[in-house]
C-alpha cells in the first residue's frame, strides 16, 4: 500500500505540472476559440530567454524573473496587435494557422537572440527525497516535485479564481461565444485578447522554468506543450477546472500504468499510455468532462 501511495502521489505531482501547461491552452481557447499551436514555442521562448539573459547579463534569479514577465507580457500585447486583431471574425482555422506561424516565429526568434545549445536551469531546488516523509512514512517524494507542484498548483487555482468571479474573467466568456456580439455589447475585444495572450505568456514562463529545471533549457521543451493534449481531451477545451482535474488523471494514470501494467507489455508504456486514454475518452464524450457540448444549428 505504501508503494502504491507513492506512485499515485508522485503521478498527482506531475499532473500538477501538466494541468499548468494545459491551462495556457483552455485560456487562448477561452478567448478565441482556437487551439494555440505556439504554447510549446512560448514555453520554450521564455525559458531560452530567462536563461540568455542570466548568462549574458549576470542577473541573479529574481531580476531575470521580472525582465522576462514583461518580456512574455509585451510578446502577448504584440500578438494581439499584429496577429489577432486584423483576424477578428475570420474562420476558427485562419487563426490557428496564425499560431502555426507564431510558432516558427517564436522558435527562430529565441534561438537567433540567445543560440541553440543546450543550458540547465538552477531554481535552486534539489530534485532529491524529502527526508522527513522518506523517515516517517518510507515514501519517496522528490522536494522538486513538491515544489513545482506547489507552485503550479498555486498559479493554477489562483488564474481559475480570478477568469471566473472578475469583470474580465465574465468578458473572456462572452468573447468565447462569440466576438462580435460581445464587441457590440462595448466589451474591449482588443484588451481582453492582450490580457489572456499576457496571462498565457506568463503560465508559459513558469512552465518553462519547472520543465526546464528537470530537463534542461533545449529546444525539445516546445513538445512539452504535447503532455497537454490529453489532459485538455479528458478535461474539456474551455474548462479551467477541467484542466486541474484533467491533469491529475492523466499525471496519475501514466505512473500507475508505467508501474502496474507496463511489466506485462515490456515496459516503456508511460510515453503514450496517456493518448490512449484520452482516444478511448473521446469515444466516450468528445467534449471532456467539463467542456461543453458543441450544438451545430442548421
Amino acid at each position: 500500500m505504501t508503494f502504491f501511495l507513492e506512485v499515485l502521489i508522485g503521478g498527482l505531482l506531475s499532473g500538477v505540472m501538466y494541468s499548468l501547461v494545459a491551462l495556457g491552452f483552455v485560456l487562448i481557447y477561452k478567448a478565441s476559440g482556437v487551439f494555440n499551436f505556439a504554447q510549446g514555442a512560448m514555453v520554450f521562448f521564455a525559458a531560452l530567454s530567462f536563461v540568455g539573459i542570466q548568462i549574458n547579463f549576470g542577473l541573479s534569479f529574481w531580476p531575470t524573473l521580472m525582465v522576462v514577465i514583461i518580456l512574455m507580457i509585451i510578446v502577448g500585447v504584440l500578438t494581439e496587435k499584429f496577429v489577432l486583431r486584423p483576424l477578428v471574425n475570420q474562420p476558427q482555422i485562419t487563426l490557428f494557422m496564425a499560431t502555426i506561424g507564431l510558432t516558427f516565429f517564436l522558435e527562430g526568434l529565441a534561438q537567433l537572440v540567445w543560440g541553440t545549445d543546450v543550458h540547465p536551469l538552477d531554481i535552486g531546488i534539489e530534485d532529491a527525497p524529502i527526508e522527513f516523509i522518506l523517515d516517517r512514512f518510507d515514501m519517496v517524494i522528490s522536494a522538486f516535485d513538491l515544489f513545482a507542484a506547489i507552485i503550479s498548483g498555486t498559479l493554477v487555482v489562483s488564474l481559475a479564481v480570478f477568469f471566473q468571479v472578475t469583470k474580465i474573467g465574465r468578458a473572456l466568456r462572452a468573447v468565447a461565444d462569440d466576438h462580435q456580439a460581445a464587441l457590440s455589447i462595448g466589451i474591449p475585444l482588443k484588451q481582453i485578447w492582450a490580457i489572456v495572450w499576457s496571462v498565457a505568456g506568463f503560465v508559459a514562463l513558469v512552465a518553462g522554468l519547472m520543465w526546464g529545471s528537470r530537463n534542461g533549457v533545449q529546444f525539445a521543451l516546445t513538445f512539452v506543450a504535447l503532455k497537454a493534449l490529453p489532459v485538455l481531451i479528458i478535461g474539456g477545451f474551455d474548462s479551467v477546472l477541467g484542466a486541474i482535474l484533467g491533469g491529475l488523471i492523466i499525471g496519475a494514470l501514466e505512473k500507475l500504468a508505467e508501474v502496474y501494467i507496463g511489466p506485462m507489455l515490456g515496459g516503456g508504456i508511460e510515453g503514450w499510455f496517456a493518448y490512449v486514454a484520452a482516444l478511448l475518452f473521446l469515444l466516450i464524450r468528445p467534449e471532456g468532462m467539463f467542456g461543453e457540448k458543441k450544438i451545430d444549428r442548421i
